[in-house]
């Protein structure tokens, strides 16, 4: 795909982004930049994109030349590699696991940085995908919430892959209702991180204000 069609792709996405959610909210338009080239992530942010996340702590490391963007964090988290993430990023989206906080906390007290952090929920309670279930996750949120060096900004999750549009919308109340349960207790929740290049505009019409979208801005993804 030419730069021309991904800076252009962005836009499009940004413009229909721009009434926000049903719930007056504005939503933020995450890139997922994983493989991609430094040239095609920079023609994603000329075209309006608010932030772009890595999957890879390498990646994240390596890719230099980017123009200023918020950069975030989405993928699996591992404690060996939290050493490039803590303090190079504004957001982590896939924090876990109490441990995984935890260790996040204590990197963040070396490096004298507060760490925003979204908590993962396994919506779907799939076995192949990391994450506290819905009820967990709200005891994960107040367990979590007070700490010095770690703010809890919301939640993240990810809707199975399923043709089943009442089933998906389900889901996606869930996690919107987990979002305004814990809003209701702390008003530094702010980001509801639901939607991916298949189901965003359900998504978002169900209350995420944070979508993550790779193939709809850049294309199919090429493996090198």
């Amino acid at each position: 795909m030419y730069l021309s069609e991904i800076r252009m792709r962005a836009q499009e996405i940004k413009e229909n982004l721009k009434n926000g959610n049903p719930f007056g909210e504005p939503v933020c338009f995450v890139a997922a930049t994983k493989t991609q080239t430094v040239e095609r992530i920079n023609a994603a942010i000329e075209g309006g994109v608010d932030a772009i996340a890595e999957n890879k702590a390498q990646e994240l490391r390596d890719k230099t030349g980017i123009l200023p963007c918020p950069k975030h964090f989405i993928g699996h988290l591992q404690s060996n590699k939290l050493k490039y993430i803590v303090g190079n990023v504004e957001l982590i989206h896939s924090c876990d696991r109490d441990g995984i906080a935890e260790e996040i906390e204590r990197l963040s007290m070396q490096k004298g940085v507060r760490s925003s952090v979204l908590l993962q929920i396994n919506i779907s309670e799939e076995q192949s995908k990391g994450g506290y279930s819905l009820e967990e996750g709200f005891k994960a949120f107040e367990r979590l919430k007070n700490r010095e060096y770690l703010q809890v900004e919301g939640f993240m999750a990810m809707l199975p892959a399923s043709d089943d549009r009442a089933l998906l919308r389900r889901l996606a109340r869930q996690m919107r209702t987990l979002f305004e349960r814990a809003r209701e207790c702390d008003d530094k929740i702010r980001f509801l991180s639901m939607g991916m290049s298949g189901d965003y505009p359900l998504c978002v019409e169900e209350g995420s204000n944070m979508i993550r979208l790779g193939s709809t801005v850049f294309g199919e993804r090429i493996y090198r």
